[in-house]
């Protein structure tokens, strides 16, 4: 994943919103890269988020919205992008390597493990921000330099960014253990082995 243009999609889309189309757009955008990153990457339900016009007017919401959004897409495209792993399974392997068959329930698991720690990336990446934020806008700096705003905020979400992707990449092994008795009969009986390996993809 580029952390560049991961780090100025999470920006874009956490600027004030204005209008419905300001919220829409950078969300779109957004959607977009991740969505094209889950495809290659996953272990390898077409989703369109359904916005209604609303008056933004409460200023908490204002802040809140985006990042609800954000965190809520980050997940749903890593299920729409690999919606296909708990539907025809992944390939689970014995400790030397050996394909025992494909699982259904290691796809799901696979698939849930890699939205929750997606939801742990951008939902901080974009939550420490705004909290830094919300302080900075009341120093005196910002009053003497208002357009610093956005330096400042760049600036924090690049470094909590930066910081945020090993620990949500290490949430979960990138080789996953699971217990055979957890999985389809017809593994059970293909090996004597009480626990198995999958590739939870990123």
């Amino acid at each position: 994943m580029s952390t560049h243009l991961l780090t100025s999609a999470i920006f874009l889309s956490m600027l004030s919103v204005k209008s419905l189309k300001s919220l829409i757009l950078p969300q779109v955008s957004f959607y977009t890269y991740t969505t094209a990153f889950n495809i290659v990457n996953g272990n390898a339900s077409y989703l369109l988020p359904h916005l209604l016009q609303m008056r933004l007017n409460n200023m908490l919401l204002k802040k809140a919205l985006p990042i609800i959004i954000l965190t809520h897409i980050s997940a749903m495209n890593v299920v729409a992008a690999r919606s296909l792993e708990p539907i025809r399974g992944i390939e689970v392997m014995d400790k030397e390597g050996n394909v025992m068959g494909y699982s259904r329930k290691a796809g799901t698991k696979a698939v849930k493990d890699t939205a929750t720690s997606r939801i742990v990336l951008f939902g901080t990446s974009a939550f420490i921000p705004e909290v830094f934020s919300h302080f900075f806008i009341r120093t005196q700096f910002f009053r003497q330099y208002p357009w610093s705003l956005w330096t400042f905020k760049l600036s924090c979400t690049v470094l909590v960014m930066g910081l945020m992707v090993p620990v949500s990449f290490s949430m979960y092994p990138q080789i996953e253990r699971i217990q055979c008795n957890k999985l389809e009969k017809e593994i059970q009986s293909a090996t004597e082995e009480t626990e198995l390996f999958y590739n939870r993809g990123v």
